[in-house]
């Protein structure tokens, strides 16, 4: 996984990584957002749903931290041998909403991450043992919280940046 130097590029990778993949749905017309092809696992609106509901998730993990509750990783609904089920309840709760709409939510997430790396020090954001939820995410691995922010940001953005142009490709 990518080391960071400092939390200014940390903020910066994402801030790139994010522009190059949102700016793939610039050129996907409303009524293709459900549009499935055979090649590619996610329509675009269940690509930006996934999106939004990792973020949403990250966010909450620190709010729920700060305001001193006790933080169920992945989320009280769903525990990590369950993805495939919360993957679907991303879903089920977000890709009915408009592209528009997933963006601009996913905009806000993104907007409200790079905030809350600025209000963590740069202790608190890459030294282990800085959170509760991070450490209680996994059960031997030591994660800092720049790690559950690149593996929610950086890295899906590059990937499913990838999954929409081969989608754009096959269906537009």
């Amino acid at each position: 996984m990518r080391a960071y130097a400092d939390k200014d590029e940390l903020k910066n990778e994402i801030r790139k990584t994010f522009e190059k993949y949102i700016s793939e749905f610039d050129d996907i017309p409303e009524h293709l957002k459900d549009e499935r092809v055979d090649a590619v696992d996610r329509t675009p609106a269940e690509n930006l749903a996934y999106q939004v509901g990792w973020t949403t998730l990250v966010l909450s993990w620190e709010a729920d931290e700060r305001a001193g509750c006790v933080v169920q990783t992945p989320s009280d609904q769903f525990a990590w041998n369950q993805l495939g089920e919360m993957y679907q309840w991303f879903t089920d709760i977000y890709a009915h909403l408009s592209l528009h709409e997933l963006i601009t939510a996913l905009r806000k997430n993104v907007t409200a991450l790079l905030e809350m790396i600025d209000s963590l020090s740069e202790e608190e954001l890459f030294q282990p043992h800085m959170r509760r939820w991070a450490d209680e995410a996994t059960k031997k691995a030591v994660w800092e919280v720049y790690k559950f922010i690149h593996v929610n940001t950086v890295a899906p953005f590059g990937t499913f940046r990838t999954k929409i142009r081969k989608w754009k490709k096959l269906a537009l």
